[in-house]
């Protein structure tokens, strides 16, 4: 069984204690990484705070360091694929995108400026208003893009100039232990910390006197939780939480002519995508066609374990994931609602679940109102546009949503009125790095990503200077 180590102040960190990860596709026990200790969290805590004032003065060296990451992610590209698809589940191809996503999140981020503001430039004073690091930062990522989102949170507090220390999900850590041991040669020691372990490691983080901000991505519940801890120390914090993202198709749609489109974005690495389309609501005189032409998409995928060749989609990452996908479809079967397509497990071994198509659907229904995060859609008929919105809306979550139709202008003025962070037209999870990503709502605080991201690494600094 491969072993993999932390990485604390640049160094490789085995831990004394070590914990098994699973394969979704087998669900048996492939590698193990170190379960971190509260004495090993404190020296990688320590780490980082000693490397913060040195890194944080040399922006040079910063923006040199994230291009050699974004270097360093490529050139270890083959060595990393493989152990995502392996832990995580997803096809060896989509492995090779992500790990592609994050070194050119790197690069972006490298090419951001940190602009100092002049307000006041006369005889009497000169007033700048600047953006100042916070120091060090705790990061927790998720389960369902591992790598893409650790480089979400490392490269744009780096930038700023502040240090890290991050903890991955136990279900997928080796993609991130493996990424702190490939930068040990490009990062300056203590820069980049790298933990593994559970759920009690986090609540650590969270509590830990030394991080001035918090950045985590996951669920409400845990984000709640995130919140709560660091309102104790006053800490920062970047929450990126759930969606129930809704997809509004108006009458005028062509159903054959977008139906790839909206099945790809709910199914896209197997539904489990924070701002995947969870929920699509059709008029009714478009409803049947429709359901017909996902229904017929969900029955051509190629479902499978992510190394095999032509693999669309794979497991779902985790045990407690794949039950409460299975548990949200037998509640709607219960309800009346209409198993199209799909509605079982696959096999006898891992965590495949058939692509599932649910009709006959309404608000109210658990598949409906609550996240599913797996491969189930619900389709839900409406009468008019405005009951739509209506519908949408009616949800604690706000992370994304869309709106499709023959007439953009039409779509966007829709699009408007959803309650959400980021609301497409005519497609859906067209996320990049130069634009923010966050919820309104319970779906977060705060955004990532471009300009607007990077500053939430920051605090202002005003430095007023009297001339005479």
């Amino acid at each position: 069984m491969d072993t993999f180590t932390m990485t604390i102040d640049g160094k490789s960190r085995p831990g004394s204690r070590r914990v098994g990860v699973i394969n979704p596709a087998t669900g048996k026990a492939f590698a193990e990484v170190p379960d971190c200790t509260k004495a090993e969290l404190d020296e990688a805590m320590e780490a980082a705070r000693r490397a913060f004032p040195a890194w944080s003065r040399d922006e040079a060296l910063r923006r040199k360091v994230l291009n050699d990451c974004a270097a360093a992610l490529q050139a270890n590209a083959e060595r990393i694929a493989p152990l995502l698809t392996q832990e995580q589940g997803k096809p060896l191809a989509k492995a090779g995108e992500e790990i592609m996503g994050a070194s050119i999140w790197f690069q972006y981020t490298a090419s951001l400026e940190i602009a100092v503001e002049v307000v006041q430039d006369d005889e009497a004073r000169r007033v700048e208003i600047r953006r100042k690091p916070l120091g060090v930062v705790a990061a927790i990522t998720p389960w369902n893009f591992p790598l893409i989102l650790a480089v979400w949170k490392i490269a744009p507090a780096l930038l700023a100039g502040n240090t890290v220390v991050i903890k991955p999900s136990p279900f997928t850590p080796l993609n991130t232990v493996l990424l702190g041991e490939i930068l040990r040669d490009v990062v300056p020691p203590g820069v980049v910390n790298v933990v593994s372990g559970g759920d009690e490691l986090g609540s650590w983080m969270t509590s830990h006197p030394v991080p001035r901000k918090i950045s985590f991505t996951g669920s409400v519940a845990t984000g709640k939780k995130v919140a709560g801890a660091a309102a104790q120390d006053l800490k920062r914090v970047t929450l990126e939480l759930g969606g129930n993202d809704a997809a509004i198709l108006l009458p005028d749609i062509d159903p054959k002519a977008i139906a790839a489109k909206v099945f790809w974005g709910a199914f896209e690495n197997n539904g489990q995508i924070c701002s995947a389309i969870k929920r699509v609501y059709v008029h009714e005189k478009q409803y049947r066609p429709l359901v017909a032409e996902l229904t017929a998409l969900a029955k051509t995928v190629k479902v499978g374990n992510g190394l095999e060749e032509g693999t669309q989609l794979g497991p779902i990452n985790n045990e407690p994931q794949f039950k409460r996908v299975i548990e949200l479809v037998e509640d709607a079967k219960r309800q009346g609602a209409r198993i199209e397509t799909g509605g079982h497990r696959l096999g006898n071994e891992g965590y495949f679940y058939a692509p599932t198509i649910v009709s006959e659907i309404a608000n109210g229904t658990r598949l409906v109102d609550e996240e599913q995060f797996g491969p189930a859609l619900p389709v839900i008929a409406y009468k008019d546009v405005d009951e739509a919105v209506e519908q949408a809306n009616a949800t604690n979550f706000g992370l994304s949503g869309s709106v499709w139709s023959s007439d953009p202008n039409r779509a966007a003025d829709v699009a408007g009125r959803l309650e959400c962070g980021t609301a497409w037209v005519n497609q859906h999870l067209a996320v990049a790095p130069n634009l923010p990503f966050g919820g309104a709502k319970w779906s977060g605080i705060g955004v990532e990503n471009g300009p607007w991201g990077l500053l939430g690494f920051t605090e202002i600094q005003v430095v007023n200077v009297a001339r005479n």
